[in-house]
């Protein structure tokens, strides 16, 4: 499992969101309040934020426990943005990938995370990723679950689906194959976050038309965040959060 979060809003040091509340991400990362699976986020980190007149995200991204990393800090006080996507990673099973395995993923405006696992991985996933054309899957950035998920989204907006049905359709499609499964995703172009919860907690913060938080978890004990339903979409802006049903494969 993973702790993650994204943020749409005025502009920021990433350190506001990531370091500062009492129970930012880096805290999380030893000390989750709400995580149902895990308790140590210690195998990888990462960070993605858009740059004014970029329209492509920087990422900083490492395999080891964030706490551990020297630089972080640093970098959390002076690089600001209106908008991004970080996550501390406890891997589902050890693998090689390194620093390749720890979110945010990335494909041009877009970045991606994946809090969960995958019932049966690998050998539940092969029939999805069989489907995929072959100089796809030789491109996966690493050899996990969430990369594979993260592929299989990335095919869809390229065939023409607009995100959000990209992700519920993969999160549908990824549940029916392997039942069971923990499915809570994030992603942001920068201007939209989308995310499901799918076995997992997700909560989000909104002040309509000044900032939208989404995360795991909240990060402090502000009263207005809110839990959003398992099985559930959510898509948001600065201005509005929408929420969704997403009904089981079997519906």
């Amino acid at each position: 499992m993973c702790r993650h979060i994204a943020y749409l809003g005025p502009s920021v040091p990433l350190g506001e969101l990531l370091t500062r509340p009492p129970h930012a991400l880096v805290r999380q990362s030893w000390e989750p309040r709400r995580q149902k699976y895990g308790t140590v986020n210690a195998d990888g980190f990462g960070v993605g934020w858009y740059a004014d007149g970029d329209p492509v995200p920087g990422r900083y991204r490492r395999q080891g426990p964030v706490w551990a990393d020297q630089s972080f800090d640093d970098l959390a006080r002076v690089v600001r943005s209106t908008a991004l996507l970080a996550a501390v990673r406890d891997a589902t099973e050890r693998d090689a990938d390194g620093e390749a395995a720890a979110a945010p993923f990335a494909a041009g405006r877009l970045l991606f995370s994946h809090n969960g696992a995958v019932k049966g991985w690998p050998g539940s996933l092969a029939p999805l990723a069989a489907t995929l054309p072959p100089a796809e899957l030789l491109a996966l950035a690493a050899r996990c679950d969430s990369a594979l998920i993260w592929a299989l989204v990335r095919h869809r907006v390229a065939d023409g689906d607009d995100v959000p049905q990209a992700v519920a359709d993969t999160v549908r499609e990824v549940a029916e194959a392997a039942p069971g499964s923990r499915l809570n995703l994030l992603l942001t172009d920068g201007t939209t976050i989308v995310g499901t919860a799918w076995g997992d907690t997700l909560w989000y913060l909104a002040e309509p038309g000044h900032r939208t938080v989404v995360a795991s978890e909240p990060y402090d004990d502000d009263p207005h965040w809110r839990e959003v339903p398992d099985r559930t979409l959510l898509v948001a802006t600065r201005a509005d959060v929408l929420l969704t049903p997403l009904k089981e494969p079997t519906e």
